[in-house]
């Protein structure tokens, strides 16, 4: 990912991680695929979106698995329904995970759209890798 800002300060590499526009934030949320979709997609990492089913690898739910109820943009943090605390009212509340410490064992395949734009990130590292990128479908005998 290209930088946001030349410059090298802690202070404005902060400040432009918190002014940056939403189709750059789009990039920050992404997460890890496990291997057997990387192997099955061609790709290794693919923004979070509501309806992926992802593993927390650390953390307080380290090891839970779950499927993402929200993804919020302004604070680049994802919400796991299997990731919750409870208020001393008894009510259950989300527990914002940052989208690094997930990886994505199950994708929501029903946009189109999604899946066509994770095929040319698949072609486009094929280009850059020479042709090494190892595609299993689950026609092929694959693991899905």
């Amino acid at each position: 990912m290209p930088a946001l800002t030349s410059s090298g300060q802690p202070r404005r590499q902060h400040k432009a991680l918190g002014n940056a526009p939403w189709h750059v934030r789009r990039r920050l949320l992404t997460a890890p695929l496990s291997k057997e979709l990387q192997r099955q997609f061609g790709v290794r990492r693919v923004p979070v979106r509501v309806g992926d089913t992802v593993l927390i690898l650390r953390g307080d739910f380290k090891g839970t698995r779950g499927k993402v109820t929200r993804v919020d943009y302004k604070r680049v943090r994802i919400y796991v329904d299997s990731a919750t605390n409870k208020k001393p009212s008894g009510e259950a509340v989300y527990y914002p995970i940052h989208p690094s410490k997930v990886v994505i064992v199950e994708l929501d395949q029903s946009d189109k759209a999604r899946m066509a734009a994770i095929e040319r990130a698949r072609k486009q590292r094929e280009a850059a890798l020479g042709g090494k990128v190892e595609v299993v479908t689950p026609q092929q005998g694959g693991q899905p």
